[in-house]
């Protein structure tokens, strides 16, 4: 038997690493740790469940099921010896199974937006009986990764997933129905193993859901490799829901559920596990829908809090999100762009909604946001401190700044000012992704075909609090539509600043940009400041900002170039990259274009930075 990797068991353990379990389980425990949701107490009544009578043969040693011995057999042909780590105690008859499942296959911006170690697998550890397996209780689920011990939410999202797919399966498993159909897949599989490699866990799938008539195939080991295959017409996103057969048994079975599921939990609500019912669909980062049940269950009860609440992106980037919501219920188009409507529980009484995108209330919801303190003042003191002296002005304020945080599903970070592009002119600059994996893998495989190019999208600041949870959408003859769609339907780019920076509402409409000498002195001056001023520059002071947006866009033949107007009707073929906030009448440089090389050394170069930083 192959050993597993050496960062499963400490370095200095005796045995060294350990695939099937021989040492006493006591040792085991006493070396390894992982995270978990449960309590101490918890976990050793969790344990108590599984002490049967030990099954002994006559030779005195504990014995397997047959059934187990072949699943795991068979798990071991599909996956290889290192896919599985083994523990038994036979004194209670019990035993312990890792699954371990690569997710390689995750980008590294993905990977970074989900707080996953990408270089490292996620662990499936489930709890059988020893001698019944399949006719035995319900076997226990934990998740995690041995070196991601916080802030794992999509661990916690996955467990709940896994808990209740095992939940369903067992009430009509058991070892004799299984025992024909696991033999037929053993020795179909032994009979074309012999020059055959192994394929990956994913490109077992047949069915696994990829929207947009594509399927995702990540090759194990084989890091930004990517095969995209035609698969029809889109699925509904419950098809990620589509069990895989039991022919090559249950841990097979599992492994193959976990692997379907992982790519698209940012497509389900973490907390009823249906699918978003946002209008452009999923966006990056896992969160709660909008269903009143599942918001109650979220805000009063805390109910997978951690798996969609968790904030670590930074203040500045929390005064942003208030700027946006603020920019959006101000506008007098916001009963169209104020999309989407809070969701938020009276903390007064949990069995109402204060705020209720069935009974919308601006004027009340304007008062609980002017209400809530900013940032700057925030970081001062601790939690409960802020949040005390914010209920003290309006017990809404507090729920209504959680919503406007937890509702965020695009991955935003301030970037650093060594980290800046320069000739943007602003220190109000982030790296903005809001592609879910499946949309970011179409639009890499496009890459590899046609290429792609950077150009600005310039939009008014009240649009972008949408925009940061339902994505860029081509807002063409529809009710979103601000400006005209003089050159077709899609969405609107420029590899000229100058132009984005006019669509952004910045000089009102005209391009009165300063000349690029005097922003150079500008900015020198801002950088000369007091250490005061430079603090206050990570937030924004002004209610009067202009946003810009710099993407990556897909050169195919159905991007329309207009001149300097560039028109993409597939909104897969753009994703953000940057976000640039501009605030009391400053203004960017109208010189800058994109096709520029040293502009787009620039915009490569702090790409890959982040990309190996975050």
């Amino acid at each position: 038997m192959e050993q597993v990797e050496d960062h499963w068991l400490p370095k200095d353990h005796p045995s060294g690493p350990v695939c099937c379990s021989t040492l006493p389980a006591v040792e085991l425990m006493s070396d390894l740790t992982w995270p978990t949701d449960e309590s101490d107490g918890e976990a050793e009544a969790e344990s108590e469940e599984f002490c049967f009578p030990s099954q002994l043969g006559e030779d005195g040693e504990s014995h397997r099921h047959p059934q187990l011995e072949a699943d795991i057999e068979m798990l071991k042909e599909k996956y290889g010896e290192n896919a599985i780590v083994i523990r038994e105690y036979g004194s209670i008859d019990d035993i312990s199974i890792d699954l371990l499942v690569n997710v390689s296959f995750l980008d590294d911006e993905i990977a970074t937006a989900w707080k996953v170690l990408s270089n490292e697998a996620i662990v499936i550890r489930l709890h059988f009986c020893l001698s019944q397996y399949l006719d035995g209780p319900d076997p226990s689920v934990e998740v995690f990764q041995p070196s991601n011990k916080d802030n794992f939410g999509i661990g916690l999202q996955l467990k709940k997933v896994l808990r209740t797919f095992v939940s369903q399966q067992w009430k009509h498993l058991n070892n004799e129905s299984l025992q024909n159909q696991h033999s037929k897949g053993l020795n179909l599989l032994r009979s074309n193993r012999i020059g055959k490699k192994l394929r990956s866990p994913l490109s077992l799938l047949t069915h696994l859901h990829r929207p947009q008539n594509f399927l995702f195939h990540p090759d194990v080991g084989m890091r930004g490799k990517r095969s995209l295959e035609p698969d029809g017409p889109p699925q509904h996103a419950n098809a990620a829901k589509t069990l895989p057969t039991l022919e090559h048994g249950f841990l097979v079975q599992t492994m193959l559920y976990a692997t379907q599921r992982i790519p698209t939990l940012n497509e389900f609500c973490v907390v009823c596990d249906e699918p978003h019912v946002f209008q452009n669909g999923p966006m990056l980062k896992p969160a709660v829908c909008a269903r009143e049940l599942c918001v109650f269950a979220f805000q009063t009860l805390g109910v997978m809090t951690g798996a969609a609440a968790e904030v670590a992106t930074g203040p500045e980037v929390v005064d942003l999100l208030l700027a946006m919501c603020r920019s959006a219920l101000e506008s007098p188009r916001k009963s169209i762009i104020f999309d989407p409507y809070p969701s938020v529980v009276d903390p007064n009484d949990h069995k109402s909604l204060a705020f209720n995108p069935k009974k919308k209330n601006y004027e009340r919801l304007q008062k609980a946001l002017d209400s809530i303190m900013s940032i700057r003042e925030m970081t001062q003191g601790s939690y409960m401190d802020i949040k005390k002296q914010m209920d003290k002005q309006d017990h809404l304020a507090h729920p209504l700044l959680q919503w406007v945080i937890s509702s965020n599903r695009s991955h935003i970070v301030k970037l650093h000012s060594s980290r800046q592009l320069s000739f943007m002119h602003t220190p109000h600059q982030f790296l903005l992704l809001s592609s879910p994996p499946a949309k970011e893998a179409r639009f890499r495989a496009a890459k590899k075909l046609y290429g792609s190019s950077f150009a600005f999208h310039g939009s008014h600041t009240e649009n972008w609090h949408s925009i940061l949870r339902n994505g860029l959408v081509n807002a063409s003859y529809t009710k979103l539509q601000l400006h005209g769609a003089a050159y077709g339907k899609g969405i609107y780019l420029s590899p000229i600043s100058s132009i984005s920076f006019g669509y952004s509402g910045m000089g009102k409409g005209q391009h009165r940009m300063e000349s690029k000498n005097k922003l150079v002195q500008n900015c020198n001056r801002l950088l000369t400041t007091s250490q005061m001023k430079m603090l206050q520059a990570r937030f924004l002071q002004s209610r009067n900002l202009n946003c810009i947006a710099l993407c990556e866009v897909i050169t195919s033949k159905d991007l329309q170039k207009h001149g300097n107007i560039w028109v993409c009707p597939m909104s897969d073929h753009v994703c953000t990259r940057f976000f640039f906030v501009y605030e009391d009448g400053q203004v960017g440089d109208a010189n800058i274009n994109t096709q520029d090389h040293k502009v787009q050394v620039e915009i490569l170069r702090i790409l890959g930075t982040q990309s190996l930083s975050l």
